[in-house]
């Protein structure tokens, strides 16, 4: 396993690589890797003959510094996991080799960018699309692949790519998930005991929502339900519960207004924010 801090160096290699027409996967992460990063690592492997993993706590993205200065960062530990992984690559750039200049671009994405985690993080896709615009240029893969926990991030980062013209594949991956169902993610290992037993609540009631559409319910008594759920524990601060269309992520009143549908929640546990997700059909 090569790693990589430079962008020219990186660059080098790959170019000589692609000389004997090679296809390249990429995995971006923001580090403090879990089962969930290793299984997209493993999916590129299935279908390129390259795979690069990128670790990159990424500032422009964080809205709020206290959440960028508690993000965990286990360098050792995501080097062991992706050398066991057989992962060819590893980036690992400075803040400075990203970004030697202040990065001014502002991104369209039309409403986007602007609803849910836009709304409630003002910002923050502009900072995803500025820093994976930025590894793609320097790593330029033919596949790049993301988990569908983060699945407003993944519909943003399909506009980009049509945005700035990539050929570039985007390869969604399935959500895994603790065995309590919670979903994987670096920001689990922040919650204290307490909280971390708390949070299974939360794929329960996703569950629940699409239980209660099979059901017949709709989606006013589904929002109803799940927001009652969590009022009655107290231990929760519920950014959003809402149901959208899976293609478009327009926010819908009615399971008629859409052919596909998706649950989205967000919600703190103690000062931790979690996101999940399910389709409902």
């Amino acid at each position: 396993m090569l790693i990589f801090t430079k962008i020219g160096e990186l660059q080098e290699f790959l170019v000589q690589k692609k000389t004997g027409k090679i296809s390249v996967g990429f995995v971006p992460t923001m580090g403090a890797l879990h089962p969930g990063h290793i299984s997209l690592v493993e999916a590129s492997k299935k279908v390129c003959d390259l795979t690069v993993c990128s670790i990159f706590v990424n500032p422009t993205q964080f809205n709020d510094k206290s959440d960028l200065d508690r993000y965990p960062k286990t360098p050792q530990t995501d080097l062991e996991m992706l050398k066991s992984a057989h992962c060819d690559v590893v980036f690992m750039p400075s803040s400075e080799e990203m970004y030697p200049e202040k990065d001014e671009r502002k991104f369209d994405f039309g409403y986007l960018d602007k609803i849910l985690e836009g709304d409630h993080r003002p910002g923050h896709f502009n900072g995803v699309a500025q820093v994976v615009s930025r590894l793609f240029d320097a790593v330029r893969p033919d596949k790049a692949f993301f988990g569908s926990k983060d699945y407003q991030q993944v519909m943003v980062i399909r506009a980009l790519v049509k945005l700035l013209n990539y050929e570039i594949e985007i390869v969604t991956c399935p959500t895994l998930r603790e065995s309590d169902g919670l979903a994987m993610s670096s920001r689990n290992a922040l919650l204290n005991p307490k909280e971390r037993e708390v949070s299974k609540i939360i794929p329960k009631l996703m569950q629940e929502a699409r239980e209660l559409k099979k059901k017949g319910k709709e989606i006013p008594e589904i929002k109803e339900h799940i927001v009652s759920e969590l009022n009655k524990r107290g231990n929760y601060e519920l950014d959003y519960f809402t149901i959208c269309d899976a293609e478009t992520l327009k926010e819908i009143n009615s399971f008629s207004e859409a052919k596909k549908h998706v649950a989205l929640i967000a919600c703190y546990v103690g000062k931790i924010r979690l996101i999940d997700n399910v389709l409902l059909n």
